[in-house]
Formats: C-alpha cells, sequence, structure tokens
C-alpha cells in the first residue's frame, strides 16, 4: 500500500497548495464572515480564475479549485480588491481562528475575534505550526468543542470571558480588552516550554500550564443549537438559516446565488449560514432538510482531483448515501490520511489501490475489519458495512 504524503501545513492564499485539478487557494474570511459583496466577488473569481469549485473546510474557510499558474496571480489581486488577503505567507497562517457561527450583535464575538485576529497579524515573533489555531466560541451558547483549536475563548456560567488551553478543562478569565494578549501569552508558554505541534498533545506529554491558565472553571457544555444532533444540521437558528451543501463543495453559481441573499457566515461543519434569513433559500444546488441522505456522509475529494488519493470517492458516496442509517456516519476517504474527518466514524471506507478497506468506528489509518472491497461490491451488497455490528439493518 502506498503510503499518503503528509504535508504537515493548511494551503492559503498566499501559500496555495497543488493538488490533482490544480492549485488550491484557501481564503479565511475575517471572524468567519463575508459581506455579500465579497461572496459575490469570490464566486466571480473562482469561475474565471479556477474551475468554478469551492470547498468549505473544517476550520470554517473556503478553497478555490483549479487554479492554474497563469491565473494564480490575478486571482490574488482580485482577492485583495475584496480585502480577502493577508499582508505576508506568515501573517496568513498567524491568523488560524475559527468563528462560533451563532454569534448576535452585541454579544462581543465578532469584535473579539477581530481584535485576536489584528494582534496575530501584528505579531511578527511569533512561529507556529501550520495548523495550530484559536476558537472564539462566545455565543449564546458553546457549539465549537468538537472543532479542531489550539487555544479557545470561551464563556464561564457567569457570562465571564475565558481563554482555555485546549486539552484542560479549566482556563483563566479575561476581560474583552486583555482577551488577545492573554492568548499570546499561552501561546509563548507553548513554545518556550517546548511546543511544537498542538496544544492539547504538548499537554498529554507532561507539560505544566501556568496557574493562570489552570484557575478558573471551563466553559460549560450546553445542547446544540439543533437538539438530537452530534454537529449542527441545515435549519432555522437564533442567527439565521443553514444550509449544507454535499461534501462540503458547491459551484460558483450556488454561491453568487446565495451572494444574493445575505451575508455568510461560514461554519466548521463545511456548512454556510444566511445571517437573519428565516427561510430555506430556493436554490439549486444546497442541504435545506436536516434528514437529507448526504449529511449521513462525508467523503473527500478523491482521485483523480486529490494527487494523494487512490479511488474516486464522491460518486460511490452519493450512492451509498441513502443506505447508511440515521444517526450514523460515514466516512469515504479516498487515502489512509482521512483529511476530510480526522476523527473517528461509525464507518470508515479508506481507499487503497485494490479498493477499499472498512473500518469500524475508527479513522482511515485504524485496523480495517474487512479488507479489499471494491466499489462495485459495496454498491452490490451495502449490507456489509453494517453486517454483524448493531446499527440497524441496511
Amino acid at each position: 500500500m502506498t503510503t499518503p504524503l503528509i504535508k504537515g501545513w493548511c494551503p492559503g492564499a498566499l501559500r496555495p497548495m497543488l493538488s490533482g485539478d490544480g492549485l488550491l487557494v484557501r481564503v479565511r474570511p475575517s471572524a468567519g464572515r463575508l459581506t455579500q459583496a465579497q461572496a459575490s466577488g469570490i464566486a466571480h473569481l473562482a469561475a474565471r480564475h479556477g474551475s468554478g469549485l469551492i470547498d468549505l473546510s473544517a476550520r470554517a474557510n473556503l478553497q478555490i479549485r483549479g487554479v492554474t499558474d497563469h491565473t494564480y496571480a490575478p486571482l490574488v489581486s482580485g482577492l485583495a480588491a475584496l480585502g480577502l488577503i493577508d499582508p505576508t505567507p506568515e501573517a496568513e497562517a498567524r491568523r488560524n481562528i475559527v468563528v462560533t457561527p451563532y454569534w448576535q450583535a452585541g454579544d462581543d464575538t465578532a469584535e473579539l475575534a477581530e481584535h485576536l485576529s489584528r494582534v496575530l497579524l501584528d505579531d511578527r515573533t511569533l512561529t507556529l505550526s501550520g495548523k495550530f489555531g484559536f476558537a472564539v466560541d462566545t455565543g449564546p451558547q458553546p457549539v465549537l468543542h468538537d472543532v479542531s483549536a489550539d487555544i479557545r475563548i470561551e464563556r464561564d456560567s457567569t457570562g465571564s470571558l475565558l481563554c482555555r488551553a485546549d486539552g484542560v478543562a479549566r482556563g483563566a478569565r479575561v476581560t474583552p480588552d486583555s482577551m488577545a494578549d492573554a492568548a499570546l501569552t499561552l501561546v509563548r508558554w507553548f513554545v518556550a516550554s517546548g511546543g511544537r505541534g498542538r496544544m492539547a498533545a504538548h499537554l498529554a506529554n507532561g507539560a505544566t500550564l501556568p496557574a493562570t491558565f489552570a484557575a478558573c472553571e471551563a466553559a460549560p457544555t450546553r445542547a446544540a443549537p439543533f437538539p438530537a444532533s452530534p454537529v449542527p444540521a441545515p435549519g432555522l437558528s437564533t442567527a439565521g438559516f443553514m444550509i449544507g451543501l454535499a461534501f462540503g463543495q458547491m459551484h460558483a453559481r450556488t454561491l453568487a446565488a446565495l451572494a444574493t441573499l445575505a451575508p455568510l457566515r461560514v461554519t466548521p461543519w463545511r456548512m454556510l449560514l444566511l445571517e437573519g434569513q428565516t427561510r430555506a433559500p430556493d436554490i439549486s444546488g444546497i442541504i435545506t432538510r436536516p434528514d437529507d441522505p448526504l449529511l449521513h456522509v462525508v467523503a473527500c475529494t478523491g482521485a483523480p482531483a486529490c494527487t494523494q488519493g487512490v479511488q474516486p470517492t464522491r460518486k460511490l458516496a452519493r450512492a451509498l448515501a441513502p443506505h447508511i442509517p440515521a444517526g450514523t456516519l460515514l466516512h469515504l476517504s479516498g487515502c489512509t490520511k482521512g483529511c476530510a474527518h480526522p476523527g473517528p466514524a461509525a464507518l470508515t471506507l479508506a481507499a487503497h489501490a485494490q479498493g477499499f478497506d472498512l473500518i469500524r468506528n475508527g479513522t482511515a489509518a485504524a485496523p480495517p475489519v474487512r479488507r479489499g472491497l471494491t466499489a462495485e461490491h459495496l454498491l452490490a451488497t451495502p449490507g456489509i458495512l453494517t453486517e454483524g455490528t448493531d446499527a440497524p439493518s441496511l
């Protein structure tokens, strides 16, 4: 089996990544929000300078696919005109912030995210791994506990702000004015104490936090805005209407249509929230129902669009989606890296040259329970996925 290449960094707009279908250019919206003009502009640029396909990432960013060496420079110029380009690649990498999409005017979330962004952009002394990131989860209720982040800005049970290191239950109480400085203090401690990768791993390896960051209670775990769902689902929320996209991908024309309706908040669940909207938009190419079968499946780009992918994925994922039991997640990965869903899933199909390996309750790199399943076999007998388990029969 060919071992996939782990690059150890994430693409950006100023540091694109080469994929099987061209350059992948990642756009990081400020505070996770796009104005209607910005969304419309991205749609136009993606259609003109890319393949017209746009992905949503698990870090609440947009990725423009199919960019060429010839079209890259005009694309970046267009993004700069929209206010979506950072001063340098290093500044872009530092500004790795995911923001709760459920913030409301007056709760300080947008202002906190903007303040943290400015401080990270200005501090040229910070050198962090490309995946080190921050979460601003200060909306009406916390929703980002399961989203990857190393430093978390949250609220305790009294509504006071906390700055917390991922991997521990307690944090330091901060104010809107001191929040960014506290986050930078925690970053500098991480680097000075030998941290090289992620915060939780550093702490698990024995690093001891400064006492200040273990003094106060953790943010409470409360119900998500969409009850009985492990992640938010399409539908109405207090901040607007959430829409899904099959496998987190849309065409530029879909984004252009959404841009005519409202500002967009980009979420880490590969969905978009239409700010202030109270009903499902009548637009093709989106998911508006929480029971849509495609929500049961996560699938990466796969071959040939990804250079690491050894099998096509999404056609098979679409075909299997109606057969996946409610409440069960199928992750279909084009290689063993599992980029589309790094954590464990109830069912995972990891591709290799001869077909797919089936993993239950594990990641794409975990030991399989079945090997060498072809796409044809899976389509003919989808019940093999849950055979011998307690999951409902397919």
